[in-house]
């Protein structure tokens, strides 16, 4: 191979590891575009606790972040692989944060879903819970005889 070639070559490793990087940063933003606003989550307009968890459920959906992650994993590890990175220690730390990101938001989304489909059940026990209404009403006559025939 001539030494014209080589030097193409490096050239074009350079010019296809700097695009393997833009491509990794590019996933890596989309990812975090993707995933559910802070505000999203803590805020509500519902009107009881159902209400509040299936919207809070409907927020923490991280949407394409996955799939934006996968990509951005994709690239950076075949640009590892080739030693194409210079310096990739931000990229794998970013990546890293927004794994973590997405796995904390997916678990709090199967507590939440837990939960939804918890609290109607909780709510019928809570109604169905003590006394029969007669036997209340029953017991509470009792008592106000009682005190009819004491005074």
């Amino acid at each position: 191979m001539s030494q014209a070639t080589l030097g193409d070559d490096e050239e074009l490793f350079g010019e296809a590891a700097t695009e393997m990087r833009a491509d990794v940063e590019s996933s890596l933003a989309d990812a975090w575009a993707a995933l559910p606003d802070a505000d999203d989550i803590w805020e509500t307009d519902a009107n009881n606790v159902l209400g509040a968890l299936n919207g809070l459920n409907s927020a923490l959906e991280v949407g394409d972040a996955e799939d934006h992650l996968r990509d951005a994993k994709k690239w950076f590890t075949m640009g590892q692989r080739a030693d194409a990175f210079d310096d990739a220690d931000d990229l794998e730390a970013e990546i890293a944060d927004l794994d973590e990101a997405i796995t904390d938001i997916s678990a709090a989304s199967e507590q939440v879903g837990e939960l939804t489909s918890t609290i109607p059940a909780l709510r019928g026990t809570l109604e169905d819970a003590g006394p029969a209404d007669d036997a209340a009403d029953a017991a509470d006559d009792d008592a106000g005889d009682e005190d009819e025939a004491e005074e």
